[in-house]
């Protein structure tokens, strides 16, 4: 299976200024380039909910798309979070990110609504249909309420420009049933879930722990897809105390906080988002420098 937009994908938070009120665009642009060029990231994924898409303005979001495809877009493909429970505003959106000039869109399942399948359906091809862009969906039923049902994932794999799926569902059976039967990209949705998701056919990660662990993911891809799978396995049982590590709290609090403790300000989360814990930050940051990720 073909990487569509690279196989280590970071799901980027969104700098604020001190007091949250402003985006801080010259910080979302040397974040991007520190993710692409230092830590080895070939995709990010901008304007998620990890980058607290609820709580910005669609101009903070075309705007933060500008810095970030100025900044890596000749070095790293970037994605667009577009996925909201509205259609039109999603179609919006995706409109709006294609005219930045990204290189695909996300597109999560609509959120609290839970909409009936055929509505669903409906919901991911008109977005898909709204630009010339490919586009990964979002399946994360924990958080959305509903899963994308296994049929609807094949139907929509002959839609020209549905090609991937960041996969957080936590089924591998069900992952395994998709990919047997399509030619959709999987992307595990959940740093953890990396390696099985490549037993069966996945291609590589949209995480959150990369921030810090991009360079473990890459090595876990490299050494599975070479074969050498006993060193793969033994690659993520080394990092996956930092994979599941950066959920101790909600993971974009634990992002910008351990950034911080690095000297990288990233400044402060959106309600109703607050602050983490320090004990638990400090305690995450401890274990990513004794696991060997260095700021």
């Amino acid at each position: 299976m073909q990487p569509v937009f690279g196989r280590v994908l970071t799901a980027m938070v969104t700098p604020f200024t001190a007091d949250g009120s402003e985006v801080d665009y010259a910080q979302v642009a040397r974040l991007a380039a520190h993710l692409v060029d230092d830590l080895g990231n070939d995709g990010l994924v901008v304007n998620g909910t990890t980058g607290e898409s609820p709580t910005t303005t669609d101009l903070e979001k075309q705007r933060v798309l500008d810095a970030v495809v100025t900044a890596v877009g000749d070095r790293a493909s970037v994605v667009a979070g577009v996925g909201t429970f509205s259609t039109r505003h999603s179609v919006e959106l995706a409109r709006q990110a294609a005219d930045v000039g990204v290189d695909g869109l996300l597109v999560v399942t609509p959120y609290y609504s839970r909409p009936p399948a055929d509505a669903l359906e409906d919901h991911f091809v008109a977005v898909a249909d709204a630009t010339d862009l490919p586009v990964m969906l979002y399946d994360i039923p924990h958080r959305a309420g509903i899963a994308i049902p296994e049929d609807m994932l094949i139907r929509l794999d002959a839609h020209p420009r549905i090609r991937a799926v960041k996969d957080a569902k936590g089924s591998i059976v069900s992952s395994s049933v998709v990919l047997a039967r399509t030619n959709l990209a999987y992307y595990a949705g959940d740093d953890a879930f990396l390696l099985p998701l490549l037993s069966v056919g996945g291609v590589g990660v949209v995480g959150t722990s990369s921030h810090f662990t991009a360079a473990a993911a890459r090595r876990i891809i490299d050494l599975y897809l070479a074969g050498r799978v006993e060193e793969a396995v033994e690659a993520n049982r080394e990092a996956l105390p930092a994979f599941q590590g950066i959920f101790a709290t909600q993971g974009c609090m634990m992002v910008k906080a351990v950034l911080a403790e690095r000297g990288f300000d990233a400044g402060p989360c959106r309600a109703p988002m607050g602050v983490p814990d320090p004990e638990v930050v400090t305690g995450y940051a401890t274990l990513l420098e004794n696991l060997g990720f260095h700021a």
